[in-house]
């Protein structure tokens, strides 16, 4: 087995429209669920109607890549990213998702934002629907709860496959679709009406009309795009028993499988049997309509993409939460934390890897792995930012010892290449990237761009294709 990368493997970042963009209604772009909540999502379980003066948005200007985007492309560039993944904003295509022409001034955005990239050789990655719903469809139909939106998120696609298939090669539906069952406002824009679990029915019902969603895509892009892959995306931070309990081990078995289940449909194309009991002790039954059971079967996806950024422990009689970076339950002694609590495991990532490969035996793609911490500016401007790159150095290292043990892995982007506004608390403190952008929690500053010591770091691991992965001295 190999112990390097392989030559074309796809080195890059990861961020979302709806957490860098800003430009929130600018050129005739609508609402998504994300412009209606400030402070982050981790607080929101119900639709919020409209925006409030009061309040401070900041995914409404976020880090203004809209404007940036050049800038920012030239600077990945120069680190020498192979892609980029990003979303298009589907109310920016389509502003309440309803209508019958897209709206020309979005899609120029994205033709202008995929020719910076492939100028400098970068691979666009898109996501469809990064927690990117517009809004107009979440009030009228309760979001993916209702089959009403299947065939406007087939147009969708089929809109800008046709528009970018000279330029976009890898696809994904459909961002952390998993969360439907954990944070379902963002993953599905469903709302949470109750506190108790009468909201499955329409979790599980919207899970249903996705995977009918994600099939009907995956056949339009292989129709329109020989060449194209398609994957689907899940949120797949691991977890662990947290004894040799019987119980605790069995329990955590299910629990993880409350996720693989959405990849089971979508790439082995049936519904596992584990999952028909799941939903029967929950009381759930599906509306499922003739003849989609047989388009799932046959329209299964290319790869599997996902997040891993953490790991919990689990155990039968504790009550899990969650939010952005996974799963949350017991913490692990044996571990250290982020700033924010979050556990750092690269055995854990090489676990999943391997978890994922030899499960399905398809290509797997990283497409999101990061660490948000705080950056200190010295008096020379500079940001030596160690904690980052000793991340990014053990999960590279991990990643590698999973390409040698057999695992087909297609690419790995790191979250947040520059800061970007956190999907989960609303904040700029929390920052991800190897380039700092000038911007505070209260939408203060220049937005200026300044290289950090990782941008030279991870630029040494790319130009070294993974081999050479020495912190430098400060």
């Amino acid at each position: 087995m190999t112990t390097t990368f392989p030559k074309d493997f796809l080195w890059g970042g990861a961020v979302a429209a709806n957490q860098c963009e800003g430009a929130y209604l600018e050129d005739d772009k609508g609402l998504n669920i994300s412009d209606v909540l400030p402070g982050g999502s981790d607080r929101f379980a119900h639709i919020v109607a409209e925006i409030d003066e009061e309040n401070y948005y900041p995914s409404h200007e976020a880090v203004d890549f809209y404007h940036h985007y050049k800038e920012d492309v030239k600077l990945m560039a120069e680190m020498g990213f192979k892609c980029f993944r990003t979303s298009i904003s589907w109310a920016r295509i389509f502003p309440t998702g309803e209508e019958t022409e897209p709206n020309e001034k979005g899609l120029r955005f994205y033709d202008e934002l995929f020719d910076a990239c492939l100028k400098y050789g970068i691979e666009p990655v898109i996501t469809i629907s990064h927690y990117e719903t517009p809004l107009y469809l979440a009030q009228k139909y309760n979001g993916w709860a209702s089959r009403k939106l299947i065939p406007l998120f087939e147009h969708y696609c089929e809109t800008i496959f046709k528009r970018y298939k000279s330029k976009v090669k890898y696809w994904m539906t459909f961002n952390e679709i998993n969360n439907t069952l954990r944070l379902p406002y963002l993953a599905a824009a469903i709302d949470i009406k109750n506190n108790d679990t009468s909201w499955f029915g329409d979790a599980f019902q919207a899970s249903h009309n996705m995977f009918v969603a994600n099939a009907k895509a995956v056949k339009l892009c292989h129709e329109l795009m020989p060449n194209a892959r398609i994957g689907c995306m899940l949120s797949l931070s691991n977890v662990y028993p947290n004894t040799c309990k019987p119980e605790d081990i069995f329990e955590t078995y299910n629990f993880r499988r409350r996720s693989l289940f959405y990849s089971d449909v979508m790439m082995r194309g049936k519904y596992p049997g584990y999952s028909l009991r799941m939903m029967e002790g929950m009381g759930v039954k599906l509306d499922i309509r003739t003849g989609e059971l047989e388009l799932i079967a046959k329209y299964t996806n290319d790869y599997l993409g996902f997040s891993y950024y953490r790991t919990s422990n689990f155990a039968s009689n504790v009550e899990m939460k969650y939010n952005t970076g996974g799963s949350v339950g017991i913490d692990n002694p044996y571990l250290e934390k982020s700033d924010w609590g979050w556990a750092i495991d690269p055995i854990g990532f090489r676990y999943t890897c391997n978890e994922l490969y030899d499960r399905y035996q398809k290509p797997i793609f990283v497409v999101e792995n990061g660490l948000g911490t705080v950056d200190t500016i010295a008096a020379d401007g500079s940001i030596y930012d160690l904690d980052r790159m000793k991340y990014l150095a053990k999960h590279v290292a991990a990643l590698r010892e999973a390409i040698a043990d057999g695992c087909d892995i297609l690419g790995y982007t790191w979250w947040g290449p520059f800061d970007i506004v956190s999907a989960g608390t609303g904040e700029m403190k929390k920052r991800y990237g190897f380039i700092y952008v000038d911007k505070d929690n209260d939408g203060n500053g220049t937005l200026k761009r300044r290289k950090k010591a990782s941008f030279d770091y991870y630029k040494k691991i790319i130009s070294t294709n993974g081999a050479d992965l020495a912190l430098p001295e400060k």
